[in-house]
């Protein structure tokens, strides 16, 4: 019934639109009753859960950062069946983000270019929604990104403030230095700009499990070295990727293509590049206890299964949930467990 309701319906919805009617449908599935009931349908088989980042992860599928900008929807995703839900990405300063329209739909690619801006309320406000679901269970990470009124110079001390509120709150910290949408910000994950500013968000964090979150438009050897440097300062992990600037190979009629504008493309047309920059990663750091997250493309169980088996410790989707719809987490867990059965 989804399909049908996606293709007659919500595509005639603006895509932002859309997204703020689905998370108010999110936001009731997350309040008892209601929740009692479809956590009874949703919940993951007990064989899916996964031990990482000193956590307890029902299923090693969650939801990516960017769906749940301001930790408004966590418990409705949680009551999903997504594993952990990754909030933010959240500054230290409240900001609207871009102008609108911001995000589009490439239908003929299964795929969305966003250039959002990082809107969000701030750090503050996501910290006290933050501080009410300690009592509620949900795995939650938190990516945390630069305030577009700071200069690249600044950085630093940005993304330390928002550490130093969050990281008390959160299951693990995730810094992100990928988004293609705030001007500056890709060039933070040149090495010798990252270290610095990942050796002082690690000091801010303190016990809170510390991420960075990569762009798959790095070339192979950048992407190694920044694995490499992830182990140097003794991150928990990395995560591999964020959205691409490239439209190479796109089905979608040139003319939507172009309509859509700048931005970050995410979907199935990352998946390639999302596994191939998984196995750099792993090849570069093999040790299971570095945890890798994956995401990009991923839509089917069997392709959550592939990166596992590619070395992913998690995976993590957005732009299915857009396709697939509200059950998507319970049906790529439930075909999760049947394919494990079958080996």
């Amino acid at each position: 019934m989804y399909p049908l309701l996606f293709r007659h319906v919500l595509t005639r919805i603006d895509p932002e639109s859309a997204h703020h009617l689905g998370m108010l449908a999110i936001r009731v599935m997350g309040t008892p009753p209601v929740s009692w009931a479809v956590r009874a349908l949703t919940r993951p088989d007990p064989r899916l859960a996964v031990r990482a980042l000193g956590v307890e992860f029902p299923t090693p599928f969650g939801i990516a950062a960017g769906f749940d900008k301001n930790v408004v929807g966590v418990r409705g995703l949680d009551a999903l069946g997504f594993g952990h839900v990754e909030v933010g990405t959240l500054t230290a300063i409240p900001q609207p983000g871009n102008p609108a329209p911001r995000l589009f739909r490439l239908t003929a690619d299964r795929a969305l270019v966003n250039r959002m801006g990082f809107n969000n309320k701030g750090a503050a406000a996501a910290a006290r929604r933050l501080a009410r679901l300690r009592r509620g269970g949900a795995v939650v990470g938190v990516n945390i990104g630069k305030s577009r009124v700071v200069s690249v110079d600044d950085a630093t001390a940005d993304y330390v403030a928002s550490a130093r509120i969050l990281s008390p709150l959160a299951d693990y910290l995730a810094v992100n230095v990928s988004s293609p949408n705030t001007p500056g910000l890709r060039g933070l994950q040149a090495v010798e700009t990252l270290r610095p500013l990942l050796s002082a968000v690690k000091e801010a964090a303190g016990e809170t499990p510390l991420l960075v979150k990569i762009a798959p438009d790095l070339p192979d050897d950048e992407v190694e070295a920044v694995a490499l440097l992830a182990v140097e300062l003794g991150l928990a992990g990395l995560i591999a990727t964020n959205t691409t600037i490239s439209r190479d190979g796109l089905s979608s009629d040139p003319a939507t293509i172009v309509g859509a504008g700048e931005g970050g493309l995410s979907g199935a047309p990352l998946k390639a590049r999302s596994l191939a920059v998984l196995e750099i990663v792993r090849r570069a750091v093999p040790d299971p206890a570095f945890c890798v997250v994956s995401v990009g493309g991923v839509e089917t169980a069997a392709e959550v299964q592939e990166r596992l088996d590619a070395g992913a410790t998690l995976v993590q989707g957005y732009s299915g949930f857009i396709y697939e719809g509200p059950f998507w987490a319970r049906r790529l867990n439930r075909e999760l467990a049947a394919l494990r059965a079958r080996r």
